[in-house]
Parts: C-alpha cells; structure tokens; sequence
C-alpha cells in the first residue's frame, strides 16, 4: 500500500477458512471416523462424538459461521444442551416426563465440544479459540454451570450504561417506544434484585412516595410483602417510563401492570430476558457477557455485601427469611481479596499513621 510516495506494509489477520458450523462439523466428524481405521479411537467413542458434534450444529445454528461464534455463544450452547431432554432416561415412575441430561453426559459434552474447536484452531477454521473465553464449566455435581452468575462491576455498569443511553425511536412509531421501559427492567433487576415473577406482577399501584422517597412494595413468595426504597436513578428512571406508559395506557384497557409491552399488555417472564438480550448488544464488547434475571439478582447481592452493606438489609432487599440463604447469591468478585487484606479493619489506623 502507498501513502504519500511510501510503501505501507499492513498487517493481515491470519487467514481463515469461514466454514459454516456444519461444514467444519462434518469434516471434524470424518476425521474422528477415521481414526478408528488406525486404531487411534474405538468405533464407540467415534460415535460418541459424532453424535455430540451433531447436538452441537443443531444447538448452534448449522448454517452460522464457526469463526463467529464467541465464548458466549458456546456457553449458550453448552446451557441449552444442559436443560435438554434426555430420551434414553425417564424421570420418576408416575412423571410421564423427560430427565435432563445427567452431569457425566453434560460433562463429556463440553469435552466433544472443546476437542471440535482444538482441532478447529489448529485447522485454521477459527483465529481464536471461544472455549478460551466460555464461563461455563462441568461440576461433579449438577453438571454445566456458569463458573459465576453475577456481572463483575464493569459488566453491570455497561449493562446499565447502555440501558441509560438514549435510543432512537422506530422511524414513524413514536407509540412503539420501549427504551424507557427497557431501561427500568435492567435497573430494578440490577440494582433491587427481585424475582422475576415479582417483576412482571409488578403493578403501578406498588409504587408510592413516603418522606420524599419512593419505594417499591414488592410482592414476593409465599403472600410476604416487602417495602423497598429505590435508588435515586432508579427512580427518575420510574418517573420517565411512567410518562411515556400513559401513552401506551389506552391500549391497555385498564390494565394495572407496570411493565407494558408496545400493545399494552403485560410483559411476560420470557419478555424480560428479550429486554436484557436487546440492552446487552449495546454494550461495548470488553464490558458484555449473557446474564439472567437471576443472575442479575446475584449481581445485587454481590456488590451490595461486597461494598459492606449490612447482611440483614441486603436479606430483606432480596425477600429472603433466613440470612443463611444469602451464601447462594454470593459470588466472589475478582480481586477482593486482595482489597480487603489492604484495607484490613484491624490495620486500618496504623495504616493511616504511616501515611
């Protein structure tokens, strides 16, 4: 390349065979049969990751590219094949349904599936390797689970910094407006935490004022109510759906709900996860990972107890009955504890003296 009378050179990527994932599927496949000739695999194991290879283009989409697929794709991937109905196993007498895969068969699985993108990497079908970056991993017990459910920091402030950001409306349909409402979904999961049955039963009677503060009275499990106050942002967030609901109202025929689709009805539980898929493909790439509903109310109480928040207050934020429960939704946050042993209470004043 020439630029101003100098010869540029240009680093190119590697180049990479864009094999659709069937293609590189059913070449990977030959290649495991043939190993058999030689000796290399048992014609048994052959077919066993024949037939996981094939599970795999069905889960991901045979006609993708393979050099596409990111470490969240596989995860969601190796997730989906994890609640799959497992034909040959029955669950209990009397049921009459299907058993999910047993943890050895997720397990052996996620081994069918990173040896495909080993030899994929190696082939030159793929410049990156995606199992490098899967957060899913076989456990002993329970089978595929992601190493860690709640967002780190920067992952929950992208999410909620692209939630916040200001969307276009669709051209000519200001009625169809749903940024506001899309942001409110993600801040109440966030930064409240609650199931998300409580969210979509959430009417705009449940909202009120006290003391200039607003709070949500959130009906949890089992008839209990709870009173919990929202986060400044959270509420002008409110505030700003609750304009823009009024005009979606008159579709909704009366309909108390809070969270309305476009056409005025209820959002569902399968919507809300819809909204927080939309808002993530907004989120710069280095901040992005796939998260649930519950996994966001993993993110709440890991960095509430995480920045010091009393056990108690953060048991009756998530409308918990036992503080014990609390250990579930505790997920270890990278480096906290070399922050904690820094900043170590018993130190802390000699700390200070030094400096």
């Amino acid at each position: 390349m020439s630029v101003g009378g100098d010869t540029v050179s240009i680093m190119l990527p590697p180049q990479v065979n864009r094999l659709s994932v069937e293609e590189a599927a059913d070449r990977y496949v030959d290649l495991v049969r043939a190993k058999t000739v030689t000796g290399g695999l048992s014609p048994a194991t052959a077919e066993v990751y024949a037939r996981d290879v094939t599970t795999f283009v069905r889960l991901a989409g045979p006609g993708r590219v393979l050099d596409d697929l990111t470490g969240e794709d596989v995860d969601a991937v190796l997730l989906a094949f994890a609640r799959k109905p497992d034909e040959r196993r029955r669950q209990d007498a009397g049921s009459g349904g299907q058993a999910t895969q047993s943890a050895a068969s997720q397990a052996r699985f996620r081994r069918s599936v990173s040896a495909l993108f080993k030899h994929a990497a190696s082939a030159g079908w793929v410049q990156l390797n995606p199992m490098a970056s899967s957060s899913v991993t076989a456990r002993e017990r329970g089978g595929l689970r992601a190493e860690r459910r709640a967002l780190t920091k920067e992952q929950a402030e992208g999410l909620i910094g692209a939630a916040r950001s200001p969307v276009a409306a669709p051209a000519g349909r200001r009625d169809q407006r749903t940024d506001v409402r899309d942001a409110l979904v993600v801040l109440l999961l966030a930064t409240l935490g609650p199931r998300v049955s409580e969210l979509v039963r959430a009417n705009v009677e449940d909202f009120y004022t006290n003391d200039g503060v607003r709070y949500w009275r959130i009906f949890g499990k089992g008839g209990k109510t709870r009173d919990v106050p929202l986060p400044r942002d959270v509420t002008e967030v409110l505030d700003a759906y609750l304009v823009v609901r009024r005009g979606v109202a008159p579709k909704a025929q009366g309909e108390k709900a809070l969270l309305l689709s476009w056409r005025g009805r209820r959002l569902a539980r399968g919507d809300v996860q819809a909204v927080i898929d939309r808002v993530q493909e907004r989120v710069e790439a280095g901040r992005r990972r796939s998260v649930t509903p519950h996994g966001l109310r993993h993110t709440t109480a890991t960095h509430l107890l995480a920045d010091g928040t009393d056990m108690d207050a953060v048991r009756r934020v998530l409308g918990h009955s036992d503080l014990s429960t609390l250990g579930r939704y505790r997920d270890e946050l990278p480096g906290e504890l070399e922050v904690a042993m820094r900043s170590h209470p018993l130190l802390r004043d000699q700390v200070e003296r030094d400096e």
